[in-house]
């Protein structure tokens, strides 16, 4: 049964009275005038390329994006990474210390850490031995305090994505918002959920740039939701919350479709190369379906592996305190020849 979802009925008291902070770029909106002389907003006028303050609504950014994702830019927020966009999303419609969101461990950390930090109860529900949701499980832990589900799908850290129907099924049924985190959707073969966006009023998207475009360093999250959805959290924003330098370089990356889609490509090859070459290994027991450009792998002892791979110069994460996860390493899919050396210093260690 459908459930009848009503914003209204989740966005903070507080928030709903609230009257935003106008900055001086969003009270004249053509910055970019050459004509204007600019006395407006206190800032040094001596050109250098960053003395003006960024558009406060990053127009240019979210153009590009709405025609790559075939999407109305009023459906669109940017934050500084995707959790500036989540802590965004907890203070909007999560009271402190009353509201609480459910999670469904093993998954992305941040989404623990906010609820800590604005005060907002946790309730986990594990997945199941294969990471999908237990769906009678997460309705039976729902009580009328409960806002947000979030789901990360490809999850992090076991790769897989989440069933359609189960989604589906929350997203009808679960009278709150609907996170769908899809930082990793790029890798994966299935759909991002954004082409359904118009079809469920409770569902939230968000991405980022940090993966497959390849600009972690920049801290520029999207999020995908209402238009409704979108004005709130606007209106909560900081003014200037994603910076000249991450707007200037996020449009040059997106305007290289091409490029972004040949690396892609070539990490998608890298790490089919990779999960093949991983059975060859003989401690490691288990690797894990992946739709992400990273690999899960159970391992005989993992805190044990993941000491041997540092002394050799590698890298890895050691995620075997997370549920679910006992022994369990995650790889990253790395350029072809980081792949030769991880897969080197594995079967050196065969031995031991």
């Amino acid at each position: 049964m459908k459930t009848i979802f009503n914003l209204n009925n989740l966005i903070r008291e507080n928030i709903k009275k609230m009257q935003p902070y106008s900055s001086a770029r969003d009270e004249y909106k053509d910055a970019t005038s050459e004509e204007m002389i600019f006395l407006d907003a206190n800032e040094n006028p001596f050109e250098n390329g960053v003395n003006r303050y960024p558009d406060p609504q990053q127009h240019a950014v979210k153009d590009l994006l709405a025609t790559i994702k075939n999407i109305d830019k009023k459906n669109i927020l940017l934050g500084n990474g995707s959790d500036e966009v989540l802590d965004l999303i907890f203070r909007a419609f999560c009271e402190p210390k009353v509201d609480n969101v459910i999670t469904l461990p093993p998954t992305y950390g941040m989404y623990s850490v906010l609820a800590n930090i604005n005060a907002v109860e946790n309730k986990q529900v594990l997945l199941t031995d294969n990471f999908q949701p237990k769906i009678e499980q997460i309705f039976h832990t729902v009580d009328v305090n409960s806002k947000i589900l979030f789901l990360c799908s490809p999850n992090n850290p076991s790769g897989n994505s989440f069933s359609i129907d189960k989604v589906e099924e929350l997203l009808q049924k679960f009278n709150g918002l609907v996170v769908i985190d899809e930082a990793y959707i790029d890798f994966s073969e299935d759909k991002s959920w954004l082409e359904r966006l118009k079809e469920f009023p409770n569902l939230v998207i968000t991405q980022t740039l940090s993966k497959a475009y390849g600009l972690a360093g920049i801290r520029l999250g999207v999020c995908y939701a209402s238009e409704e959805i979108i004005a709130v959290l606007n209106n909560i924003k900081p003014p200037y919350n994603v910076n000249e330098l991450t707007q200037q370089k996020a449009i040059a990356r997106l305007i290289k479709v091409d490029e972004v889609e040949k690396e892609i490509a070539e990490i998608i090859n890298q790490r089919n190369l990779l999960v093949s070459s991983l059975k060859e290994i003989s401690f490691i027991n288990v690797i894990y379906p992946t739709e992400c450009n990273f690999v899960l792998v159970k391992v005989d002892d993992a805190n044990k592996r993941y000491k041997q791979l540092i002394e050799k110069g590698i890298v890895i994460r050691n995620r075997t305190t997370q549920a679910l996860c006992k022994n369990c390493l995650r790889l990253t899919v790395g350029t072809a020849s980081e792949n030769i050396k991880l897969l080197k210093a594995l079967k050196d260690l065969t031995g031991f």
